[in-house]
């Protein structure tokens, strides 16, 4: 019979079940999730689901998931609270476009993070030997937490993370839909439908948005555990560009904000945790340097500086010069 897997036209022996499939492809059933004709298969199901002349599947991939060890116990007085989680690194970093997964374990480490986002993407079944993630960034150290990158609407979204949910066990996700391939700016109204969806199946919803305070606590008021608006677009590294709506959002908001998009380098980050965020999220500032390692240093040490910055409360700016030294006594 005919199949179509991951986007390949197949022929199979038949009769054949899912998990006979799996075997002839040399996967392994509990490292992959599974959707037949855009409906998931449960993984105590693929002896019993047989498989018919025309199915179309989806194989993903087995990621990896939960908390690492001591997350929920932070040590340190000042932590960062998501979804029930407590982390003591407020930076969360992405696992794209490093040269290779070693370098991307080299900067996270670097980094100080204890969440990184990891996209759901089809197993390569020609070649299912190939390294993932997982061989280099350990799953019980770290939360990855799965993101709809590349979703153009809802329908996509939440159908990515069911396929996370049932490949690793994940609730807490990331969700961002996009609206166009150019700027890469969240298309609301498609994320508003997924978010409803999502939050009525139980995920805990991290939601990229755009800097509008009125969205955001619309976001907010529907359920959604954090709110991230971006700095500027994905991957441009153009920095804060709204900062008065980034701290409206703070002001106004409950949950967590997280910028998420846009930071360039240590300053830029700085800056948005002056304004009052509570984390931020980076891929392309840390992954394009010229030196990643050293600027996924550069950026743990920004993030904490801006947050202490933000603590201590700064100085009042002023018109004119104000003398540090006292002019009573002067020679």
């Amino acid at each position: 019979m005919d199949l179509t897997i991951n986007g390949e036209a197949r022929s199979v022996i038949a009769p054949m079940n899912v998990s006979e499939l799996l075997g002839d492809l040399g996967l392994d059933g509990r490292k992959v999730a599974i959707e037949r004709n855009l409906e998931i298969v449960p993984r105590s199901t693929y002896e019993n689901v047989a498989l018919t002349d025309g199915d179309k599947l989806e194989i993903v991939h087995f990621i990896g998931g939960g908390l690492p060890e001591g997350a929920g116990n932070a040590p340190t007085d000042d932590v960062f609270e998501v979804a029930g989680a407590t982390f003591n690194s407020r930076l969360i970093v992405g696992t794209g476009k490093y040269k290779d997964f070693e370098e991307t374990a080299r900067a996270i480490e670097a980094s100080g993070a204890e969440m990184v986002t990891v996209a759901v993407r089809r197993v390569n079944v020609s070649d299912p030997t190939q390294p993932m993630l997982v061989d280099y960034v350990d799953p019980k150290k770290y939360v990855y937490l799965p993101n709809t990158a590349g979703c153009f609407n809802a329908d996509e979204a939440v159908r990515t993370l069911r396929l996370a949910r049932e490949a690793g066990g994940w609730d807490l996700v990331k969700l961002e839909v996009l609206g166009d391939q150019k700027t890469l700016y969240p298309n609301m109204i498609e994320t508003l439908a997924a978010a409803e969806i999502l939050l009525k199946e139980e995920f805990k919803v991290m939601v990229y948005c755009s800097d509008d305070p009125i969205l955001a606590k619309t976001l907010e008021d529907m359920g959604c555990h954090a709110i991230m608006p971006l700095a500027a677009p994905i991957g441009s590294g153009l920095g804060v560009q709204n900062p008065v709506g980034i701290r409206l959002i703070v002001e106004q908001s409950e949950v967590p904000v997280i910028v998420d998009a846009g930071v360039g380098t240590a300053s830029d980050a700085a800056i948005a945790m002056e304004l009052g965020c509570d984390g931020i999220l980076m891929n392309t500032a840390i992954a394009e340097a010229k030196d990643p390692i050293k600027m996924a240093r550069a950026m743990k040490l920004a993030v904490e500086a801006g947050r202490l910055a933000y603590q201590a409360g700064r100085m009042a700016k002023k018109k004119y010069a104000d003398p540090s030294s006292p002019l009573a006594g002067l020679i």
